[in-house]
């Protein structure tokens, strides 16, 4: 074999494999399911109200309490919550950062970050804190993408070490770093302000029985 037709041999053995490696690194890591769509394996309930699968789709009753995913703490990652609300307008949150396994509802409210899902307050200043997407009585929304009742809405939590990004429905919301200047607290049912750990359980809030919320997805994507 000549030498050019060796060079075009081994190109045509070469390129596709390499081709497949480039591949394999560009794709991003999958995502994991945290909820099965058939019942509440892996998952635990705090404080008062319970939560059902009901037609493959986690139901909140009563409250105010917590159910969150036992399998362990989450940091680096994001987690993708897809959920509408029953009617137009309803209560509830995607709990973040919780130090240590929640034994009662208020716990993770002190110690972790309430991603709020309520979009009521968007037409008052003095609740601007509580909106949709934002860390409860936090942070000030960047945007109000949140969609009523019974539309899907699709959140997606970036856990970036002491950063914390939040994006609803493809518009970014929260975009907060640990030590950033917060509002002073108003209220006692708003949490305690401190630092959060960089890595936490995370769980879903069932409010009351007024306020009825579907969850259709909670997967989790690590960032490396």
């Amino acid at each position: 074999m000549n030498s050019r037709k060796w060079v075009t041999t081994l190109l045509v053995a070469v390129v596709p494999v390499l081709f497949a490696i480039a591949t394999a690194q560009s794709q991003p890591p999958a995502w994991k399911p945290l909820f099965n769509g058939k019942d509440l394996t892996g998952w635990k309930h705090v404080g008062p109200g319970n939560m059902t699968v009901e037609e493959g789709l986690i139901r909140t009753h009563g409250g105010m309490g917590l159910l969150y995913w036992t399998g362990g703490k989450l940091g680096n990652c994001r987690v993708r919550v897809v959920y509408k609300m029953r009617d137009f307008n309803d209560n509830s949150g995607v709990f973040i950062r919780i130090p240590i396994e929640p034994r009662e509802e208020w716990m993770p409210v002190h110690y972790g970050y309430e991603v709020q899902i309520d979009n009521h307050p968007e037409d008052s200043k003095e609740d601007e804190y509580h909106i949709t997407a934002a860390l409860y009585s936090l942070t000030k929304p960047l945007a109000k993408s949140g969609k009523p009742g019974p539309e899907w809405n699709t959140m997606v939590i970036t856990l970036e070490g002491p950063r914390t990004i939040v994006v609803l429905n493809d518009v970014t919301v929260t975009d907060y770093t640990e030590g950033q200047p917060v509002p002073e607290r108003k209220f006692d049912f708003e949490p305690q302000r401190g630092t959060r750990p960089n890595e936490g359980y995370i769980g879903l809030q069932n409010h009351s029985d007024n306020d009825i919320v579907f969850f259709k997805e909670v997967s989790v994507q690590s960032l490396k």
